[in-house]
């Protein structure tokens, strides 16, 4: 149960963003290498202050706002217009040039102009064999990377034929205990052909060790492997709750994997840094941004404690951020994670390498603003905020279908968001030029405004001692229930309009052909599970646990072991035994 952030922390944040000067008191303030022509921005200060005096005010008078104030989702004022005058102290170096530091603009020099984003349908669902079809389904329809959801026992670190797995095998993603399943899930598909992407963390390990055998079987080395598992265990532990041990081990077993990735799969992303989930669980744009690069933080700040060069494994990490309905918010958040993110390898971390200060992007639209009244307006949802995120400068991007919010999406509902996608990148013409919205007053100024309050929160996440005791403390929980009550609040008080929720509501809702999983998948994969033991080498699964634990209790690299393990068919379940048998099964205390 969670309750608000202590009121006392929630003021000083605010009386923060009091002091914080408007974007005019700003611009009266010198500031060497100004991008803009002093007397110029004087000028239209002048003429702006005119302009609210007489034009404004007759406006207001004649029509006034429908609001008290105007602010975005995160809270940042939006003034009634924006100017040079309000940009008149920015500096060129806070833009800087698209594939250069600060990469405000972009990572790539040429973006779309060369290569569109990778456009990723979410897949997973029932059988191995299911997901297997949706996957070739997809590639067929133009898809160009695998995206692949987990059931949640295989998220909570639990075999099909666990009691914990009852009802659950394959309703919510694709259901995998041994590496047998994942030879089916990838079965016909040529791994070094395509990209896959992996959500799943708690057993990511085990799902990445299954990975390289199924390319091994295939001929394909693990340095030839491209792709990404998700694997941000401080992520969970903040906001998905899907975990098997406490945080320190978990992060331990997070940091083994980047560091095994770094010396032998130079394609593969260790970890997805997710803010997508804390989005997802309530939290405001400024706050998934600034929790997300915090968690991020960490995991580099693990790696370097450990030893290990940033130059060597900062390449390798990757984000995932949600977007939501407020667009040019959430351009603003893009451009301020790459310009922060730069900034704080370069500068804290001692970064050489500019790949290393490079923060690369996957996106996926927001499931969470997603409505079971009048589903057919999620579509149009789904397309804003994919553009949003084009616009933003992702580099790759998920599309949810119109109906997930009644269940995992049908084949006709996930083809339209992939054509919600393909129209975008072919037909829209935002690819034509690079950063198309770079130098608009407006998203400048939410742009700095977002990176501002971001900071504000990193710095009090290293007064408390790092992301991970933030987390031990539940300090990002907090701060993402206050934001979740307040949301919700303002939808059922009328404050927030949700289009066919609280306002333009329809007396009947068009009828959905929803996906429905069989029963029988359960039985399928115990069955399938029962072989599998009874046909393996018991002895090297026996030896190979052991020496699983072997490592967990001391300090050598994780991934070898179970690597080892999964060979031998040791099952995902039982791998995830080792562990909690080493570190404990964590159950999280209540925030109040």
């Amino acid at each position: 149960m969670r309750r608000m952030a202590r009121p006392s922390k929630k003021k000083a944040v605010r009386r923060v963003a009091a002091r914080r000067p408007s974007p005019a008191t700003r611009s009266a303030k010198p500031s060497p290498g100004r991008l803009y022509d002093a007397a110029a921005s004087k000028r239209v200060a002048a003429d702006v202050a005119r302009w609210t005096a007489e034009v404004l005010a007759k406006g207001l008078a004649k029509t006034p706002l429908r609001r008290p104030r105007y602010e975005t989702d995160s809270g940042i004022p939006v003034p009634a217009v924006v100017t040079a005058a309000d940009r008149a102290a920015e500096s060129p170096d806070a833009l800087g040039l698209p594939g250069e530091f600060p990469f405000t603009r972009g990572v790539q020099p040429t973006m779309y102009r060369g290569r569109l984003w990778t456009m990723r349908q979410f897949a997973g669902f029932g059988s191995p064999a299911d997901t297997n079809g949706r996957f070739k389904y997809l590639i067929g329809h133009g898809m160009t990377g695998l995206s692949t959801a987990f059931d949640m026992p295989a998220l909570m670190g639990y075999d099909a034929d666990h009691p914990m797995s009852l009802g659950e095998v394959g309703k919510e993603g694709v259901a995998v205990s041994s590496l047998k399943d994942f030879e089916i899930l990838f079965d016909g598909i040529a791994l070094d052909k395509v990209t896959t992407s992996m959500t799943i963390n708690a057993s990511a390990i085990v799902a990445l060790c299954m990975y390289i055998a199924v390319g091994e079987q295939q001929g394909v080395p693990m340095a030839k492997l491209g792709g990404t598992i998700q694997n941000d265990m401080l992520k969970e532990f903040i906001a998905q709750k899907e975990w098997v041990v406490p945080p320190r081990p978990a992060v331990r077993i997070v940091i083994d994997m980047i560091e095994f990735c770094a010396k032998h799969m130079p394609k593969w992303h260790a970890v997805s840094i997710s803010g997508y989930h804390i989005r997802e669980a309530g939290a405001t744009a400024v706050q998934e941004l600034a929790f997300t690069l915090a968690d991020g933080i960490g995991y580099v700040e693990e790696c370097v404690k450990r030893g290990m060069d940033v130059d060597a494994i900062a390449p390798s990490l990757s984000f995932f951020w949600d977007v939501h309905n407020d667009f040019f918010e959430e351009v603003a958040k893009f451009r301020a994670a790459r310009r922060i993110w730069a900034r704080v390898m370069r500068d804290r971390f001692g970064a050489k390498d500019p790949r290393s200060m490079q923060l690369r992007t996957h996106a996926q639209t927001a499931g969470v603003s997603l409505t079971a009244q009048q589903p057919y307006n999620n579509v149009v949802r789904t397309a804003l905020q994919a553009l949003a995120a084009v616009l933003g400068g992702t580099q790759s991007l998920h599309t949810n279908s119109l109906d997930e919010t009644y269940a995992l999406p049908t084949e006709g509902a996930v083809t339209l968001a992939l054509r919600t996608q393909q129209i975008i990148g072919y037909e829209s013409g935002v690819d034509r030029v690079v950063d198309p919205l770079a130098g608009s007053y407006f998203v400048e100024y939410l742009t700095d405004e977002t990176e501002a309050r971001a900071m504000d929160y990193l710095r009090r996440i290293d007064e408390m001692g790092g992301i991970i005791r933030a987390v031990e403390e539940q300090y990002p929980q907090k701060e993402i229930g206050e934001s979740a009550y307040r949301y919700q609040r303002e939808i059922e008080q009328g404050d927030r309009v949700i289009v066919g929720v609280n306002a333009f509501k329809s007396e009947k809702d068009a009828p959905m052909q929803l996906l429905k999983i069989d029963e029988k998948v359960r039985d399928e994969q115990v069955a399938r599970l029962a072989e599998v033991r009874a046909k393996r080498d018991g002895r090297a699964v026996k030896a190979a646990l052991a020496k699983v634990e072997a490592a967990a209790r001391g300090t050598d690299n994780l991934m070898p072991p179970v690597l080892e393990g999964v060979k031998a068919y040791c099952t995902l379940g039982e791998v995830c035994d080792v562990f909690r048998k080493v570190w404990g099964q964590y159950r999280e205390g209540g925030a109040f």
